[in-house]
């Protein structure tokens, strides 16, 4: 089974992280034709290999032609610690993007943020991804602004550049088509910064927002200054799936990407696909429960809805009896550990219960992938998974056989079937 591991020695960061997914094989192609689509003027990016203590990385940049600049550590420091990358380099590539769009100068909320990712031409689930990480750094500020969310008008999120550099996140690491995320810790540094609210400490607020909200562990480095970047732990805090590396694992391939500023170290993140030889995997999961007795039907169905639209891998409702001899439901959610919060706030807000029951559990998960097997009713959609003897089962995908019995007019079983025995 495939998986990423990010390494975080020197921290994270927006730019830094498209660079790495680039340089680990995301189709620059595919990025360049989302970055046309996106609703924004007056900026063009740069993808230029560079040299970081010797070692050849990918550096990636939004560059702007007007002045709409908060991009990763100028959003922290200001324009005194630019750098304007007189490194080693191999030719860089620009692409330039003109919107007929009018420029907004101010500082846009998450309302505006969800009308660009809805107008730029990318797939879904990197819609999704971004929308995730716009999200999550939309909550950080508004907790440490102390206002709603959709009335937060941030920096970090509001300009260009960061806008282009998220939606490139989630496209590259789309395109590699990895869902399993291993981040064992984020390293920061100390001090204080000075940024557009004056003078922070490090991490800054949103940072420290974000790693408490998602468990993200958190290692200080002797440096001074910002390592981790609000864009990078939000990020972090969205594929997240793992914080422990398995045992015994391949190598297929290293991504690296720059840092803009030079240290006795290496500035730069690296992501490695690794592949593990085993034929099942043992994943921690956390187990959330609570007992209610005064909820009507119509709420609990809506509940479950809200839960697994939200990343819930599982919901279910079993009859109890609760004191007093009063029936009841038990509701059990399982779910990854980015996600507990979330979902408990969502079971807190649509029902009566006034605590909920959390528990680590282990979960074992075969090997599998989504297939297209072919019949003669046509293509159906399928999850095909690998027993631990090594047998091949395919399982179809309800919504894909449905549609075909109605389109064809033909019983489920018989395009169930087919599918199996394929």
């Amino acid at each position: 089974m495939k998986k990423l591991y990010i390494e975080c020695k020197s921290g994270i960061s927006g730019d830094m992280t498209v660079a790495a997914l680039l340089d680990l094989g995301a189709d620059k192609e595919i990025l360049q034709n989302v970055l046309n689509t996106i609703p924004l003027k007056n900026f063009k990016t740069e993808i230029r290999r560079v040299q970081k203590n010797g070692i050849d990385v990918c550096d990636f940049n939004v560059i702007l032609e007007e002045d709409n600049h908060d991009h990763d550590m100028n959003y922290l420091y200001g324009h005194e610690h630019e750098e304007h990358h007189h490194q080693s380099e191999n030719h860089p590539h620009h692409h330039h993007h003109h919107s007929d769009e009018k420029h907004h100068h101010e500082h846009r909320g998450l309302t505006e943020i969800k009308e660009i990712i809805a107008n730029t031409k990318m797939t879904e689930n990197a819609k999704k991804l971004a929308l995730s990480i716009f999200t999550i750094l939309a909550e950080a500020e508004s907790k440490a602004h102390n206002k709603p969310i959709n009335e937060v008008h941030f920096h970090e999120v509001g300009a260009v550049d960061s806008i282009v550099d998220i939606i490139s996140i989630a496209v590259c690491f789309d395109n590699l088509n990895i869902n399993d995320v291993i981040v064992p810790e984020l390293y920061e540094g100390t001090g204080t910064v000075r940024c557009q609210h004056g003078i922070l400490p490090v991490p800054v607020p949103a940072v420290c927002n974000i790693v408490s909200a998602y468990n993200l562990p958190l290692k200080f480095l002797p440096d001074k200054g910002e390592f981790i970047t609000p864009t990078g732990a939000a990020f972090i805090a969205s594929v997240k799936t793992s914080l422990k590396l398995p045992e015994k694992f391949t190598i297929q391939k290293i991504g690296m990407g720059a840092g803009k500023r030079n240290y006795e170290r290496p500035n730069l993140l690296r992501i490695f696909l690794i592949e593990t030889e085993d034929k099942n995997t043992t994943e921690e999961l956390y187990k959330l429960e609570t007992n209610i007795d005064d909820c009507t039907g119509e709420s609990l169905g809506f509940v479950m809805e809200e839960l697994l639209i939200n990343n819930a891998l599982d919901v279910h409702y079993i009859p109890c009896f609760m004191k007093k001899n009063r029936p009841a439901w038990l509701l059990t959610i399982l779910c990854e550990e980015k996600d507990v919060q979330n979902l408990e706030q969502i079971v807190f807000k649509n029902t009566t219960t006034i605590g909920i029951r959390k528990t680590k559990i282990a979960r074992t998960k075969l090997t599998r992938k989504k297939i297209s097997v072919q019949t003669e009713f046509g293509s159906v959609e399928a999850k095909q998974v690998v027993l631990p003897d090594g047998t091949v089962r395919n399982y179809p995908e309800y919504e894909s056989v449905s549609s075909i019995c109605r389109n064809k007019n033909v019983s489920f079983w018989d395009v169930y079937n087919k599918a199996i025995n394929m």
